[in-house]
């Protein structure tokens, strides 16, 4: 896979299971920003024993497909993969104690896709006039939510995120690199989850862990995160790259219909239109690179790093 965009010729066509499954997708990763808050908001559980359950019961089903899927699975160990998934998940929960699911899907979104150019853009890759039109966008409809007002976020929930959305765009670049991004996510999975348990073992209050966090927190991870991520690596291989970054435009607004709908959360002006400043910023932004890209395929079949179609299959997700 690594240094070719070739898809396969359905690639190009979306059928009717494919859409179908990639909605499902889609959906979970919306359901991990409903999930978090749900459990943190009402103080079911603290952000530490979430993060922990979350990665372990992710690590548990992640396994038990490796295993499905071969005998004798390759477990690798990543320490900058690991540290990567472990400060993304860490921060994300801390987020959602003070952030509304959809304000907190769309600072993730935002901060990942800001992290991931930046990265292109420090590894010496030209973006077009149109890419930076749309980097500029995103950055500004980010930086026009955060200004200081009546409905503002806390600040403290909003670095926590911004430092989730930094982490999680690091891990979908290190995951691109790889070859099999099932094995290379329960690897993560599996060596990150031990060491959220032992600190949340010395550093949580477990007078804040119920039954009901606990049940979400797993649903978390092994349902919206672990099951999750197998059927986008499943879902993404068959369909074009810029169908597979654009889609995930939709992950923020889910969220935020999601969180209007199950947590009675208001649908704001200013958030609205940071909404579609920011994922219209990064929709040009993506097409542009798409351009890019396939023009540098072109003059160069053998260019070095990750494609942008390995890029969203690897690592891709939040």
């Amino acid at each position: 896979m690594a240094g070719s965009t070739a898809l396969p010729p359905h690639a190009a066509t979306l059928s009717l299971g494919t859409a179908f499954l990639l909605l499902a997708a889609v959906c979970a990763f919306a359901a991990n920003s409903i999930l978090c808050r749900l459990a943190l908001a009402d103080g079911h559980i603290d952000a530490l024993s979430f993060t922990s359950v979350r990665l372990v019961s992710g690590a548990v089903i992640l396994t038990f497909i490796l295993v499905a899927k071969s005998r004798h699975p390759v477990i690798a160990i990543d320490p900058l993969a690991t540290l990567a998934l472990m400060v993304y998940a860490l921060a994300f929960s801390i987020s959602y104690i003070g952030l509304a699911a959809g304000v907190g899907a769309l600072l993730l979104f935002g901060a990942v896709q800001v992290t991931m150019l930046s990265a292109s853009i420090w590894r010496g890759e030209r973006l077009s006039y149109q890419s930076w039109c749309g980097f500029a966008l995103a950055v500004v409809g980010l930086v026009t939510y955060l200004q200081p007002g009546d409905r503002s976020a806390p600040m403290p929930a909003v670095a926590a995120m911004l430092i989730a959305g930094c982490a999680w765009g690091i891990y979908s670049l290190r995951g691109a690199q790889g070859q099999d991004p099932v094995a290379a996510t329960a690897s993560n999975f599996l060596t990150a989850a031990p060491i959220t348990v032992a600190l949340a073992f010395l550093f949580s209050d477990g007078g804040h862990i119920t039954t009901h966090g606990i049940v979400l927190a797993a649903l978390s991870g092994a349902v919206t995160s672990g099951l999750g991520y197998v059927l986008w690596y499943h879902v993404v291989k068959r369909i074009a790259a810029f169908t597979a970054a654009t889609v995930q435009l939709g992950v923020p607004v889910l969220a935020a219909l999601g969180g209007v709908i199950t947590l009675g959360e208001p649908l704001t002006l200013r958030l609205t239109f940071a909404s579609i400043t920011v994922l219209g910023g990064v929709a040009l932004a993506i097409k542009g690179r798409q351009i890019s890209v396939a023009a540098a395929s072109a003059r160069d079949t053998h260019r070095a790093g990750p494609t942008m179609h390995e890029q969203w299959i690897h690592g891709a997700g939040i």
